[in-house]
């Protein structure tokens, strides 16, 4: 009999829509295992052993957040768990909720966006226009504000994939593990075009065209969206992204509201909106300085 002990999961968290690749570090471990997250089992990978240590290699199942108890069970040829043979670490994995409070990476895009219009070009923009609120927040009856002129209203961003920009090749992360430095090689991420429209508008024909340069001129002038790549960690650098003018600036100058407008495009090119998914963990790497040159 060969009884099962588990020594480090790696890593001990990850997202409760499961698919998270991770592993299991123990001795005892047989050819055919069964790893239970809560009573429901991962998807195995791989098993191999590395010296005294058996590792498990395996994609995590979809389960409610919370810390469940994770258990390894060894199974015979016919795939029935062998008596005796399983192991369980107590709470020994937590599965998360995505974090959709915090400020995504394409929510901080466009907030860079709309500061550098309203910087550079007119104080009155907006990403979207309500009217079904009240205005005055008093108790009387609803009254709607009047849109101020001029004004440049965002739209979008619709997205539009990217071949010129995107990587054809899985890269590499390494990872700080209780086990030492790991590789972790993740599928190329989805690269993207980021399609806005811009709708401006005016009372006066005059300063239609004035407000129409001033976009032109902020398009040509602006070539690179930039933002820290942390907000958190400023020791990170930067990130940009391409900024370019996307099909051309089209006049409604005739209106019976004696509102005239233009509308235009703009694309924000390379912008990656998934960093790729796990696809297998390397060995340990021995000499950190050596064997992560050029992993990125």
């Amino acid at each position: 009999m060969s009884v099962p002990a588990i020594n480090a999961i790696v890593s001990a968290s990850g997202p409760s829509s499961g698919g998270d690749l991770i592993r299991i570090e123990g001795i005892g471990i047989g050819e055919h295992p069964l790893a239970l997250f809560g009573g429901r089992p991962g998807l195995i990978v791989s098993v191999h052993h590395e010296a005294a240590t058996s590792v498990i290699e395996l994609r995590t199942p979809s389960h409610e957040p919370g810390q469940v108890d994770v258990e390894v069970l060894n199974l015979d040829s016919a795939g029935a768990p062998i008596p005796g043979e399983h192991t369980i670490s107590l709470l020994g994995y937590r599965f998360e909720r995505p974090a959709i409070v915090r400020e995504a990476d394409l929510t901080r895009v466009v907030r860079q966006l709309l500061r550098e219009l309203k910087r550079q070009v007119v104080a009155n923009v907006s990403a979207s226009v309500s009217v079904d609120y009240d205005d005055t927040g008093t108790d009387g009856p609803a009254v709607i504000a009047m849109a101020k002129l001029p004004l440049l209203v965002l739209t979008g961003p619709t997205l539009r994939q990217n071949r010129f920009y995107s990587a054809n090749a899985a890269h590499y992360d390494v990872v700080g593990t209780p086990a030492g430095l790991q590789a972790v090689r993740r599928r190329p991420a989805m690269t993207v075009d980021l399609v806005f429209g811009v709708t401006a508008a005016s009372s006066r024909a005059a300063e239609l065209f004035n407000l129409m340069g001033a976009v032109a001129t902020f398009l040509n002038r602006n070539r690179w969206l930039e933002l820290p790549r942390d907000p958190a960690d400023v020791s990170k650098g930067t990130v940009r992204w391409e900024l370019d003018a996307d099909g051309d600036f089209r006049t409604q100058l005739a209106s019976r509201d004696d509102v005239r407008v233009f509308t235009c495009g703009l694309v924000v090119r390379g912008f990656d909106v998934d960093e790729g998914l796990p696809l297998d963990l390397t060995r340990l790497v021995n000499q950190p300085v050596l064997e992560t040159e050029g992993l990125s």
